[in-house]
This record gives structure tokens, sequence and C-alpha cells, in this order.
């Protein structure tokens, strides 16, 4: 027969066991879910595909997250946005519009900064040879826009239009949607069409790296200083580990090797918190088309 002593020893082993296993099967979610790989949202409207600057994106935010990061590539705006919307991804670079039209349910996480400011402009571009000085010249020719929800690539010249009181589709003769800024590029230094929408900072990048196709096309207007396209986040989900981790990371970028690479690769200096009233540039043009 057991001594009182021996059995509750026996009940303490017992009861520490139960908890031992129980603390497993807890835990394993938890690795888990710390082991799950981050969705970040791209889309080649920006990047234009560039096998090289993602994966260098991708491994220097999966080097200061210490998870793999896993872009989710879509071809326009409008699908990554969504994606964002539905969590089905956790983060997402988007441009300033979609996110003002989403603004109740997206959070910016971080902004790029480029040459020392979180903002660029929208330039109106076209053949090197077109005699065209301004869009008032560019009436009844053929445009090319990036994407209906891009505001260097299509908001910018479209309110422009509406305050000359028209609208894209009866001003210009013929317009296409390209889906990339280096694609809209192409296409006015091809003779494709006559004109396109174009992000600065992309026409920028690509005269520094690809300038026989930019030396094809002339700038003939540029935008005011607007909010560069900053990396969103769902709002519900601002204080969750993950996206406060994701936040922290991209601030972090231009503090590591591989994240000083990809800054490089981009042509940006760093990432920055968003300040109020960045986007006010762009929220108003939006209001232009809404009254147009």
């Amino acid at each position: 027969m057991r001594r009182p002593t021996e059995a509750r020893l026996t009940r303490r082993r017992a009861v520490a066991g139960v908890l031992a296993a129980g603390g497993a099967v807890l835990a394993a979610p938890a690795v888990r879910a710390a082991a799950a790989p981050f969705r970040l949202g791209l889309t080649p409207v920006f990047l234009d595909s560039d096998a090289v600057v993602v994966d260098a994106l991708e491994a220097a935010l999966a080097d200061l997250l210490g998870r793999r990061v896993v872009p989710e590539q879509r071809r326009t705006y409008a699908e990554v946005t969504q994606m964002l919307l539905d969590d089905a991804i956790d983060g997402a670079w988007l441009c300033g519009y979609p996110y003002l039209q989403h603004r109740d349910a997206l959070d910016v996480a971080a902004v790029p900064v480029w040459r020392g400011r979180p903002l660029y402009q929208s330039y109106l571009i076209v053949h090197r040879d077109d005699p065209a000085r301004s869009l008032a010249d560019l009436e009844g020719s053929f445009h090319a826009f990036s994407d209906p929800d891009s505001n260097s690539g299509y908001l910018v010249t479209a309110s422009d239009l509406a305050r000359m009181g028209r609208r894209p589709e009866e001003f210009f003769s013929r317009v296409i949607f390209t889906y990339g800024h280096r694609n809209v590029v192409r296409a006015v230094a091809s003779g494709l069409v006559r004109s396109g929408s174009v992000d600065g900072y992309v026409w920028e990048v690509l005269n520094d790296r690809e300038p026989a196709i930019t030396a094809r096309t002339r700038v003939i207007a540029r935008s005011e200083w607007l909010g560069f396209p900053p990396f969103c986040v769902h709002r519900s989900r601002v204080g969750e580990p993950a996206i406060e981790a994701f936040r922290k990371a991209l601030l972090a970028l231009h503090r590591t090797g591989p994240g000083r690479r990809a800054l490089a690769l981009l042509e940006l200096d760093r990432m920055t918190p968003a300040t109020p009233g960045l986007f006010a540039g762009i929220a108003a043009r939006m209001r232009l088309i809404r009254r147009a």
C-alpha cells in the first residue's frame, strides 16, 4: 500500500505531465503562426515585375521579420487592394489614390523617401519630336494611362482635365491602360501613342537605367509634389504583432545590408511614417473628378 506522501508525489507528477502535454498542444499553433509567411501584395503598375528588385525586397523584409515573405503579385491596383481588404494578404505596396478610396479600412505602415522626401510627381510625356507643349495641345490624340486607380498614371491628368471641364474619354480620341508605368514610357517612346501619364519617380529611374528609352520622350508637364505610394495594411489588424513587426521592418530597412541593397535597387533613401496631410494633394484631386 502506498504511503500518503508517495500518493501526493504521484498525483503531482501526473498533473505536471498533463500540464506539460497541454502546454505542448497550446504551443504548437503559436509556433506555426510564427512560421507563417508574411503575404505582401505587389503590382507591376509600379514595380513592373522586376524579379531582381522584388527578390531583394522580399529577402530584406524576411531578414528583419524573421519569417518568410511571399510576394503576391497581381496585374492591377484594384486586385491588390481588394486582396488587402479581404485579408487575403497581410500588407501591400499601393498608391495614394486607392489608399484614399479605402482610407476607412486601410492604414499606412510606412512611406518611401525618394531624394530626401516622401514625395513624387506625375509626368505628362510625349514623343521627343512632338510639338505639344501642354495638355491642351493633346486634344483628339491617343493617350496612355497606367492604371485607373493610379494617382500619377491617371488621377492627375483626369483632374487636370476636370479643371478644364473635360473628361479623358471625350478629350482624347482613344485611351489605353498599360498596367505598368514603364509600359507607358515605352508606348510613347515607340510612337504607339502620342502621350502618356506616368509616375515621375519611375520615369527618373528609367532615365538612369534605360536612357535610350526616356531619351525618345519629353516631359511637357509635371504635377505638384504629392505623397509617395505607401505600404498599407488593413486598419482592423493594426496592433497585431505581425503587422507591427512589418511596420518596424519597413522603417529599419536602411539599417541592414539586405535592406540597403533593396533600397539601392529601388533608388529610395529609406522608409518613414506617414505625416498628417501627406496625401492631401491627392485627396483634393479626387474631389475635382467627383465634381466633374
